[in-house]
């Protein structure tokens, strides 16, 4: 689903944001990205979305060699990827349901089908009464779930978040890492990166740490317990 072969990216001579990086993501996976600051993380899911190219190296994602993608593909080839961020990006003036609309005007979706399809999102992310409510009107977590239910709208073959839990408290990002583990059940390849370890901890998903732009770790992060039946990272989600 994605592979990245000998990538390498470089933003000037005296900047280099990725190391020569080498790994594969399998279809249905769910991978967690994990590092400090800096490490290059971010670089690394933009380079996913094809936001820039690399330097060096080969990377395919979906079947597409992103290398010789032209500019006039990048629309259809993203419409098949969900990014959520931990800034939100919602457009303030717009309600719920317009935030969620806009995109699916962007996606070519008839207008009759845009409340059943936003109904739909919000209701996985448990935000069905918030349909009318401006972002401003909602807590931070609320206007989280509103970006994943964006991020979801059109049923996203890949699901990627760049530290989506950065700014909520523990049981919130409990919540949102749920949200993105129940995306996954339903076919989503997710790469989520984030910085938090104890939120990965005994998450018993594939872990992939960097550090000054390269990959120096890689396992399964085992649970120390065993995982309740109604969560699928090994902790209370409350």
């Amino acid at each position: 689903m994605i592979h990245f072969y000998h990538v390498t990216k470089k933003f000037d001579r005296y900047s280099t944001a990725l190391h020569d990086v080498t790994f594969h993501i399998e279809k249905g996976e769910f991978i967690f990205l994990t590092g400090a600051s800096g490490a290059g993380k971010s670089t690394l899911l933009k380079l996913i979305l094809r936001q820039m190219e690399p330097s060096e190296g080969q990377i395919v994602v979906n079947g597409r060699n992103l290398n010789a993608m032209k500019r006039s593909q990048l629309p259809l080839f993203r419409r098949d990827i969900g990014m959520v961020f931990q800034d939100f990006k919602l457009i303030e003036r717009m309600t719920v349901f317009e935030n969620l609309s806009f995109i699916l005007t962007v996606l070519n979706v008839s207008p009759k089908e845009h409340k059943k399809k936003a109904y739909g999102v919000l209701r996985a992310v448990n935000l069905q009464h918030k349909l009318n409510a401006y972002p401003l009107q909602l807590s931070g977590g609320e206007q989280q779930r509103v970006a994943i239910a964006r991020a979801l709208i059109n049923d996203p073959l890949i699901l990627v978040g760049d530290e989506p839990t950065g700014n909520l408290d523990p049981d919130l990002s409990a919540e949102i890492l749920q949200i993105f583990a129940d995306a996954n059940l339903r076919g989503s390849t997710v790469v989520l990166a984030t910085h938090d370890r104890e939120l990965i901890r005994n998450s018993g998903r594939r872990v992939m740490t960097l550090d000054h732009g390269r990959i120096i770790d890689e396992k399964v992060a085992v649970p120390e317990r065993p995982a309740s039946r109604d969560t699928l990272f090994g902790f209370a989600s409350s």
